[in-house]
């Protein structure tokens, strides 16, 4: 393994904090999307619950109207009824054209009844849907405020990002490209892209488990670059006396 320097692990250490920050924002950002998607979906939901509300009135507007329709249908048959019942001539006559006036009464009975609970369906209906549609306005000045500050959140994590990426290239200007290149071929090979870990009681903090005794002396020396044997990882000891407070 290369020679390094206490200065060249400490950037190395240095380098992979600047990474961790960078791939937590760089996250951030591609959940933008699905974030935006999903206050388009609650709009878009609200928009189609609105729509089927105000077909649910339609229909029953057009039901009530054919109904008052087949009442003032049914009022002329009775007055058409009632001038024949002038002209008839027997009493059977008159007497069927009674029961023909009380039928057609008795089924406008009926047909108003069914207009009354019409009538309470419209009226539920029309405030189940003034209701939502002062629910989707609410919904509506939410999103938007969401959006802005997502917007908001959008512009600070690129700022930072790009700042970042600034530090991240003077803090790699100044480390042996040999070194630099093993850094970033271990960090590849890691799942959480964590590429070097301290040592602490001989214990990699990367996977927990301990490291051969010798090994543990020699990073001591903080002299050479080291692997953990069971991670992979580069590894680093911190002489905790020396540690800044």
């Amino acid at each position: 393994m290369p020679k390094i320097t206490e200065e060249q692990i400490v950037t190395l250490v240095k380098l992979q904090k600047i990474d961790i920050e960078a791939q937590k924002l760089e996250s951030f950002l591609k959940g933008i999307p699905d974030r935006i998607e999903i206050l388009d979906e609650r709009l878009g939901k609200f928009v189609h619950e609105v729509e089927d509300d105000e077909k649910v009135i339609v229909e029953l507007n057009k039901k009530y109207r054919t109904y008052e329709s087949d009442v003032q249908m049914n009022l002329g048959k009775i007055q058409k009824s009632h001038v024949k019942l002038r002209s008839v001539k027997t009493n059977k006559e008159y007497q069927s054209s009674l029961k023909e006036i009380e039928d057609i009464k008795l089924k406008n009975s009926k047909i108003e009844d069914e207009m009354l609970e019409y009538l309470e369906q419209i009226e539920r209906a029309e405030k189940d849907l003034n209701q939502r549609k002062q629910s989707y306005a609410k919904i509506v000045d939410d999103t938007t405020l969401e959006k802005d500050s997502i917007k908001q959140e959008t512009e600070q994590c690129k700022q930072k990002l790009a700042q970042l990426e600034s530090d991240r290239n003077a803090v790699t200007d100044t480390l042996d490209s040999q070194i630099l290149d093993i850094f970033y071929r271990v960090k590849a090979k890691q799942p959480d892209a964590v590429a070097i870990s301290e040592v602490k009681n001989s214990v990699c903090q990367g996977c927990n488990l301990n490291i051969p005794p010798q090994m543990f002396i020699e990073l001591q020396h903080r002299n050479s670059l080291k692997n953990c044997p069971s991670c992979a990882r580069i590894i680093y000891w911190e002489d905790q006396n020396k540690r800044p407070e």
